[in-house]
């Protein structure tokens, strides 16, 4: 269920950031103005095209973060987060292929860690 008050507050905040009106803003992801008056004002729900078209129109809005409050604002952009998060061993770790089954003795070129807030870390074997 979606708490509609800090919803509210956080489209406001997305608003802001892009120093728009929200005539402006209504235009810029293809809604009626009243339908940003109308939620702004508690009066209705985000549907689920209104939050896809929001996040569609601004990369930099998450999904979580404008649902629930978890996570950033503005997010990272995925090339920023993957160059925050490359971690370049100084020591190569000594994992053989042969180590995984139906590996085929290929060489391993990267592992990926996904955490669960959706950070990730990238490690390189170089």
């Amino acid at each position: 269920m979606i708490n509609t008050e800090g919803f509210t507050k956080r489209l406001q905040k997305v608003i802001d950031f892009y120093g728009e009106s929200a005539s402006s803003f209504a235009e810029k992801i293809g809604v009626q103005r009243s339908s940003i008056s109308h939620i702004l004002s508690g009066r209705n729900k985000p549907s689920l095209d209104f939050v896809l078209k929001v996040l569609s129109s601004f990369p930099e809005v998450e999904l979580y973060w404008l649902m629930n409050g978890k996570g950033v604002f503005p997010a990272e952009t995925k090339t920023e987060k993957k160059v925050s998060n490359n971690v370049v061993l100084e020591k190569p770790i000594d994992i053989k292929t042969t180590d995984f089954p139906n590996s085929n003795n290929k060489s391993i070129e990267r592992i990926v860690i996904f955490y669960k807030d959706g950070s990730f870390q990238n490690f390189e074997n170089s």
